[in-house]
């Protein structure tokens, strides 16, 4: 299990969909180097500096945190099952009443399907619903599984969320 990095009025906390060896290995959200994620916040402007895993509590400096839908650590998130996500809406609810933040995005369609929808019916970007009084953005998965679309098309849909965050 890896830790959250929250912090009360964050304008936007990033769902994982789990921790994978490498991070609970390192103790760090998106810890694989092969990972994008660190690159696409930074590239996308949403950091001011790119940052690597192990300074991921300097988020909060930028306005942003951390935290995974399944705290259980698999080799990749097909190894989950639908109970793990037993409770997950529930938790993220009660972070979003508690800690306000503005935005919730939600880092690949495994993260946020199972809480909303089947998964063929998920479209990126901005979604209608809310979570407490925090919108919501489905961003792509980040994760070098996840070769469907390159960096730079990940990077886009970063780029898409740092724009709809600023209004």
């Amino acid at each position: 299990m890896l830790p959250d990095v929250l912090a009360p009025g964050l304008r936007i906390v990033f769902v994982g969909i789990n921790p994978g060896r490498v991070s609970a290995a390192a103790g760090a959200h998106f810890a694989n180097p092969r990972n994008c994620f660190w690159r696409a916040l930074h590239r996308a402007g949403l950091t001011r500096r790119l940052l690597a895993p192990h300074e991921q509590a300097l988020l909060v400096d930028d306005g942003l945190g951390l935290t995974n839908s399944v705290a259980r650590v698999t080799r990749g998130s097909g190894d989950l099952r639908a109970r793990d996500f037993d409770g997950a809406l529930a938790r993220l609810e009660r972070l979003a009443w508690s800690l306000r933040p503005a935005w919730f995005a939600f880092v690949g369609k495994d993260a946020f399907c199972p809480l909303w929808r089947p998964r063929r019916t998920a479209v990126l970007g901005v979604q209608a619903h809310r979570i407490g009084g925090a919108r919501m953005f489905l961003l792509p998965s980040t994760s070098p599984a996840n070769a469907v679309l390159s960096e730079d098309e990940k990077v886009r849909w970063f780029t898409a969320l740092a724009r709809a965050t600023q209004s």
